[in-house]
This record gives C-alpha cells, sequence and structure tokens, in this order.
C-alpha cells in the first residue's frame, strides 16, 4: 500500500528519528534543539522505552544497520535502546569523525563510504538468515542519500541522472535484494516490510509536486514518502490519501508483536493496521508539525494549517505574512 499523505514527525533527522523509534512527538524528547552532533549534548535519553525495547521483551531479535543519529557518542549507541546488534555509523557523513561500528568496536576510520548500502545490506540479509526460525525487527536507515554523495564502482555511471541516479540505483538494489531474500526464506507472509524516509530532500534536490525542502513545515519538508508491503494482510497496489505519520509505526509494531505499550510515557502514534490493511479511516483527529519546540502546522483531514514555515524562523506576526518566507539565518 502507498499512503500519499504520510508525514515525518520532524523536517530534520534527528527529532525525525526519535519520534519513529518511541512513537512520541519530537518535543517530548528533548530532541528540537538542533541535531545530534559530535559537537553536542543531543541524544535520546536512555529513560525513552523504543520500538526496539519493546519488540525485544516480546522475543523478537533486534537489528539496526545503518545510521543511527541519536547521540553521536559511544555512550548513546543504539545498544543502549533495545538493540541486539549494531553495525553502522553513528551520525550523518558530513559531521567529523565519521566512524564505522560493529557493536562497540570502532572498525573503520576514515570509512570508505562508497561500498556503505552494499554493507549494510549484506548484514542484514545474515541477519535474516540467522533469525529466520524467530521473530526479528531490521531497521535499515540507510546513510545514502544523505550528502555527501559516494557510489561504488559496481553502481558508478548506472543512472541518466548522475551521481545522485546512481546512489538511488544502489538503494533500489539493496532494497529488492532483502525483498528476495525474505521470500527464499519463505517469510514472505509473515514479514512487514515499510519503507519512508525521515524528511523532504536537501535544498538542492527536488521534491517533486511538493512546495519547499526539508527544514521547512511545507508539505516537501515533512510530507515523505510510504510503501508498506505485506503479501496476504495489505492488499498489493492500494493506495490510501489518509495522514498518518511515523509515530505510528511504534504503535502498529508493537500490536502485531502482541505487546503493550509502555505506560510510563505518552505514546502519541496510533495503530494504523486497520488503514493498510483494510483501507479504514486515519485514526487522527488532527496531526501536529513542529519547528523545534514549536507547532509549525496541523495537519487535519484535508487541511493544513501553517503557523510557521522554517526551522529556527523568527516568531513572525500575522501583521506581517511576508516574513513567513523570511528564515532567520
Amino acid at each position: 500500500v502507498h499512503l500519499t499523505s504520510f508525514y515525518s514527525s520532524a523536517n530534520v533527522c534527528t527529532a525525525a528519528r526519535g519520534g519513529l523509534l518511541t512513537g512520541r512527538y519530537p518535543i517530548r524528547l528533548d530532541l528540537v534543539a538542533d541535531v545530534a552532533r559530535p559537537t553536542n549534548e543531543i541524544h535520546l535519553a536512555e529513560s525513552e522505552t523504543t520500538l526496539a525495547e519493546t519488540l525485544k521483551s516480546a522475543g523478537y531479535a533486534t537489528a539496526i544497520f545503518g545510521k543511527w543519529h541519536l547521540g553521536s557518542r559511544e555512550e548513546w549507541s543504539p545498544l543502549n535502546h533495545g538493540f541486539d546488534e549494531f553495525y553502522g555509523v553513528l551520525h550523518s557523513n558530513d559531521m567529523s569523525p565519521f566512524i564505522l561500528y560493529e557493536n562497540e568496536q570502532q572498525i573503520e576510520e576514515p570509512v570508505n563510504q562508497s561500498t556503505l548500502t552494499q554493507r549494510y545490506t549484506e548484514q542484514a540479509l545474515r541477519f535474516m538468515e540467522e533469525n529466520q526460525d524467530d521473530p526479528f525487527l531490521i531497521y535499515l536507515p540507510h546513510t545514502f542519500p544523505h550528502v555527501p554523495l559516494l557510489v561504488s564502482e559496481e553502481f558508478e555511471g548506472q543512472s541518466e541522472a548522475g551521481l545522485y541516479g546512481d546512489v538511488v540505483e544502489t538503494l533500489d538494489w539493496s532494497i529488492g535484494t532483502i525483498l528476495n531474500k525474505v521470500q527464499e526464506l519463505g517469510l514472505d507472509e509473515n514479514t512487514l516490510v515499510i519503507f519512508t524516509s525521515d524528511n523532504g530532500p536537501w535544498f538542492e534536490g527536488s521534491s517533486g509536486p511538493l512546495r519547499s525542502r526539508k527544514a521547512t513545515s511545507w508539505e516537501g519538508g515533512l510530507r515523505v514518502p510510504f510503501i508498506a508491503r505485506w503479501p496476504g494482510v495489505i492488499p498489493a497496489g492500494s493506495v490510501s490519501h489518509e495522514p498518518a505519520m511515523n509515530i505510528d509505526i511504534y504503535p502498529t509494531f508493537t500490536r502485531l508483536a502482541g505487546s503493550t505499550l509502555p505506560t510510563s510515557q505518552v505514546v502519541d502514534g496510533k495503530n494504523i493496521l486497520p488503514l493498510l490493511a483494510n483501507g479504514e479511516k486515519t485514526p487522527h483527529e488532527a496531526l501536529l508539525l513542529f519547528n523545534n519546540d514549536r507547532i509549525a502546522a496541523v495537519r487535519s483531514g484535508r487541511w493544513k494549517l501553517i503557523v510557521e514555515s522554517f526551522y529556527r524562523t523568527a516568531i513572525a506576526s500575522f501583521d506581517n505574512a511576508s516574513s513567513y518566507y523570511a528564515p532567520n539565518g
């Protein structure tokens, strides 16, 4: 099923990933001041219950292969948030130091970034084979297409769209290879696969017909791709225009695992399996969209209210509407 009105919980990566993994608006997670960097203290608090922790308590093997970006120190790694395995990097590839980890071990610096997509994929295939007889969760947040872009020799020049196209071709290979492995292992009808993004494209990129890019409250900053695949449960080729958000992934997976949501924290997301499988209406009356620590937009039904358009903008007066189009630095 393709959801055409699916939103990320933030227009930048750290906050959006926190929302996805906890089912909570990032404002509740104290992740809204900036993205996690090697130079700051921003991280997902250990007191937060993640999807990995909930599924692990239900008997699932859990792994993350790719970019964490919820804390740039080793003590804030995904291994402290319910993941059994970690093969990847702590932040985006435009930050330094950029180090490849295998669980607690630093295994590569400088990193050969051109082969990261293939290596993440190979780790996912291995993990599936090793856990095919038991329930498992794989979280695969690829490093690319974040900039700077790099691609392996195998995919270089494969696309008419240049380097960016080559990177997308590599991701397409990764997704297809993983889906083929799911089928090969006979797990097709017992595995839910979701493809989505944490925010819109950078300003040099394209959001197609949507307005603007990441770090804004316009559709191009927050409305992201969403495709869910589950043969026998979700009708192939179906489309829904109902609004939903990445905070819904946690409660949906929790329900499917036969587990329960934590009572120690508010979960803002909703179980959207009825929407995915049966085409039902969204369980949300409204979705809140934030810039930093302020509500910047609200989506309700077919309507969207924009209060503040840019990440870290000045608060503008309604008497001066043009100021909404000018970011503050």
